[in-house]
């Protein structure tokens, strides 16, 4: 989805300012399977007021400056509704941990460790989080979708949870190995 139909999506759940739109792909009911940040909001509100897809309202504040909100309008709905119908990418894993995990031989321990342990607390924060929403009264879509989330976050956080250990072993004694290889071309070189 482009960033145009996130925002015809979250304007769907209630009118909202740009910041508004932001927290709901950060903290809010998008932020486990969708960003969205404001490099990318206003532009793409700004589109969508040219297309009368939303429309906006100032709403003055004492002593601050006009805040802008914006309601999704009925030619923004059925954008949405159109958006909704079309087929849909595939998902695609973008992850700077998975890479650097990629190449853990390159890392040195303390980083390596760092980076698997915030890596682990994440997942941990994010199943905390969505276990702790109240699914009283929405929609059983939104449900279904915290479910996922859940799921999700649950089977990474086990995953590396149970194989933490065997991991840094594994990468410990490559480290060991690559190390004793170093060590013996060095002391072939000076023997020459």
């Amino acid at each position: 989805m482009d960033v145009k139909t996130l925002c015809l999506g979250a304007l769907k759940l209630g009118d909202a300012t740009g910041y508004e739109l932001k927290k709901q792909f950060e903290e809010g009911p998008f932020a486990h399977f969708h960003q969205a940040g404001y490099g990318s909001i206003y532009p793409a509100l700004n589109a969508l007021l040219a297309e009368g897809k939303v429309t906006c309202r100032e709403e003055i504040q004492k002593g601050r400056p006009d805040k802008k909100v914006y309601s999704l309008s009925p030619v923004g709905e059925a954008g949405l509704q159109a958006a909704l119908h079309q087929r849909p990418a595939l998902d695609k894993v973008r992850s700077d941990v998975v890479f650097m995990l990629f190449f853990a031989e390159m890392l040195d321990e303390a980083h390596l460790r760092g980076v698997y342990d915030g890596y682990l607390s994440y997942f941990r924060h994010c199943l905390e989080h969505l276990q702790n929403l109240d699914d009283t009264d929405i929609p059983a879509g939104r449900r279904f979708v915290r479910g996922m989330g859940a799921a999700f976050y649950e089977s990474m956080e086990a995953y590396l949870s149970e194989n933490r250990q065997e991991f840094f072993a594994t990468v410990d004694a490559q480290e060991k190995v690559a190390a004793s290889f170093e060590t013996k071309i060095k002391k072939t070189g000076t023997d020459q």
